[in-house]
């Protein structure tokens, strides 16, 4: 299989975006930005992928999907919202690090994650850094948090984090951002970013890519 063909089946097979398995239409307006925040903070554990985007769709469903919204609840209702997708013992401890979040975005940035992205002057190195000014949200996260938003903020383009750029070299492929920023188009790079991510996730998947 040539590079061409297996970033297509990488494409087909695996590129989801955890945004929009969590219910996320990504746009770059404030609410959807801040889901994307909330879907960080749940990743931001050592907790399977997919109770992470259930518990982020409940916590929408809740209607905590804006900063203010997530404020306006109550703990308890965090809680219970994590708890109906099963994100059990992270699910109080999240439930504050979600609320001290939504009052820093309201506080520092009005609510308005591209008042972080102007804070950063649009600078990838910086935007990751601010991110991990929010609870709960270090490297790994704030880089999960960039390998989504890319679809959106162009300034980030291409964003692959590390453990992507490893899965491509084992897979034969191009393993430098730039380099994998050039096998699709940029709509598709938080795709190939996804599915690589969701290949190295996924048990046996690099192997049967491999294989191929």
């Amino acid at each position: 299989m040539d590079t061409r063909e297996l970033t297509a089946r990488l494409l087909r097979e695996h590129g989801r975006t955890y945004a929009d398995e969590a219910g996320i239409t990504l746009r770059n307006t404030p609410a959807p930005l801040y889901q994307l925040l909330v879907l960080t903070v749940l990743c931001s554990i050592r907790i399977k992928a997919g109770t992470a985007t259930a518990a982020a769709r409940e916590v929408f469903a809740a209607g905590m999907r804006t900063p203010r919204a997530m404020l306006d609840a109550s703990w308890q209702d965090r809680v219970d919202a994590l708890g109906r997708a099963h994100y059990v013992r992270y699910d109080e401890s999240t439930a504050t690090a979600l609320g001290k979040g939504a009052e820093l975005v309201l506080g520092r940035w009005k609510g308005d994650l591209r008042t972080l992205r102007d804070e950063a002057d649009g600078e990838p190195a910086k935007v990751l850094e601010l991110l991990q000014d929010v609870p709960r949200i270090g490297p790994v996260g704030a880089g999960i948090f960039c390998r989504e938003a890319q679809a959106v903020w162009p300034e980030l383009r291409p964003f692959f984090d590390d453990q992507a750029c490893e899965t491509a070299r084992s897979l034969g492929l191009p393993h430098t951002p730039r380099g994998l920023g050039k096998l699709v188009p940029e709509s598709d790079l938080p795709h190939l970013a996804a599915a690589l991510t969701r290949a190295h996730l996924s048990k046996g998947a690099v192997d049967e890519l491999r294989a191929a």
